[in-house]
């Protein structure tokens, strides 16, 4: 992605230090650990201490959203979790895609040992107990609401808005624990905080949307030009800077103002909002680690 001037980002409101405290505390109460992440977007979309938050309990990732995605990247987000020992599936929390197998793949994989030790014990009605985590706006609350069969859990659109854990029993023989969304202190890596700003897991307010949107333009400039094109109708080439293509998109949507000018903070706000309900196409932000990485600065 093409440098910037936009200042480190770095947001850490202060009850995501108490969710991270209320993680440890309350892992013991658990069976297993279930993390949701941003398809488009799964590995800056984990928050980094989970691995040692969780450390100890078997775990599982929710690839949401994958009706956003590139089904194909997707995929290779699959393999590769599944190389590194984490049972991965893709899901859509909203329409419910993907939700029939999390409870069965739970119990014959991520949970196998238990199954089976609560079968010799005769156990094996006992309720399986989980705690749902993930980054803010990731579809934490969707997931829950879905698999409770109606709204159950308290869904908020804007990220980073405090909420209290909750226990959440579900048919299917299991007990959710929610919890707050969590990030972390600091981006050390910068890319990471604007693939966040892309989707939505952070907050507006922090990032001047113009800025924002040219970067996503030029990544899809190089990364999925056909969306491009398809959506706005436009023409550009690698000369192309995410200024030239915002000033595009303003002009093929008539958001001229007086003496010619092109209105970039409404083509912004435009290309931002497409982009997250779907409408420029499936798109992913990052591919696997140690292979080509789609965003980068």
């Amino acid at each position: 992605m093409e440098n910037t001037d936009m200042k480190q980002i770095q947001w850490f409101p202060g009850h995501m230090a108490k969710t991270r405290k209320l993680i440890a505390s309350n892992l013991k109460l658990v069976d297993a650990v279930v993390e949701i992440v941003d398809s488009r977007t799964p590995l800056s979309s984990r928050n980094p201490e989970m691995d040692r938050l969780t450390s100890g309990k078997p775990r599982m990732v929710l690839l949401n959203k994958s009706d956003l995605a590139d089904e194909k990247a997707t995929q290779r987000w699959i393999n590769y979790f599944s190389s590194i020992g984490v049972t991965a599936i893709a899901v859509d929390c909203k329409s419910g895609k993907g939700l029939k197998s999390l409870m069965p793949t739970l119990k014959a994989k991520v949970l196998r040992e238990l199954m089976e030790k609560r079968e010799r014990s005769g156990m094996s009605g006992a309720a399986i107990r989980l705690m749902i985590v993930g980054i803010p706006n990731v579809g934490k609350s969707s997931l829950i609401n879905r698999l409770a069969g109606g709204k159950r859990a308290k869904v908020e659109d804007r990220p980073g808005v405090t909420r209290t854990k909750q226990w959440v029993k579900i048919d299917t023989g299991a007990e959710l624990l929610d919890m707050p969304g969590v990030l972390w202190p600091k981006f050390d890596d910068q890319s990471v905080a604007i693939r966040l700003a892309f989707t939505g897991a952070i907050s507006d307010d922090i990032l001047d949307i113009e800025t924002l949107a040219m970067k996503l333009l030029k990544f899809l400039s190089e990364s999925y030009p056909q969306s491009l094109r398809e959506r706005y109708k436009i023409e550009f080439d690698d000369s192309d800077d995410g200024l030239s293509l915002l000033e595009k998109v303003g002009r093929k949507r008539g958001m001229v103002v007086s003496g010619g000018e092109i209105n970039t903070e409404r083509a912004a706000i435009t290309v931002i909002d497409e982009f997250r309900s779907g409408k420029l196409g499936r798109i992913t932000l990052e591919l696997p680690p140690a292979k080509e990485k789609l965003c980068q600065e």
